[in-house]
């Protein structure tokens, strides 16, 4: 597996807007997009840093996986997403490993890339997702 770059690091917030006070008016950072991802019950938000993304993730639904994380783990670091050259080579190694994973195949992530999550049994407790971007 190629690993290019850290990609983005996943922050469960309860509201992009709140989150925006701490970001924007206290860091000075910028968010630059907001998509909602139906299918994954998700808002984000986009903040550019260097050549990486925080990623803000709002849940649309109490019964969302940020809202379920939230709800056991309180706001804060949800996951950290490394860009891989393949994401579909990357999974197809990962399963050759014995590595447990998420997704067995690609899903549409935010900003129409490719993503595949690692179970976090497999990485000490964090959730770690590819992310293949064109």
């Amino acid at each position: 597996m190629k690993t290019l770059t850290i990609d983005h690091i996943g922050v469960a917030v309860k509201s992009i807007k709140e989150a925006k006070r701490i970001y924007q008016d206290i860091l000075g950072l910028k968010i630059t997009e907001v998509e909602e991802i139906a299918e994954q019950k998700v808002k984000v938000a986009f903040i550019p840093v260097g050549e990486s993304e925080v990623e803000l993730l709002e849940s649309t639904s109490p019964d969302g996986p940020v809202a379920k994380f939230i709800e056991s783990r309180g706001e804060g670091l949800q996951h950290i997403a490394f860009r891989v050259e393949n994401v579909d080579s990357a999974l197809q190694e990962l399963k050759d490993k014995g590595v447990r994973l998420i997704d067995q195949t690609p899903r549409k992530g935010a900003g129409g890339a490719k993503i595949a999550f690692i179970h976090p049994k497999e990485t000490g407790g964090v959730l770690i997702e590819l992310t293949e971007r064109e």
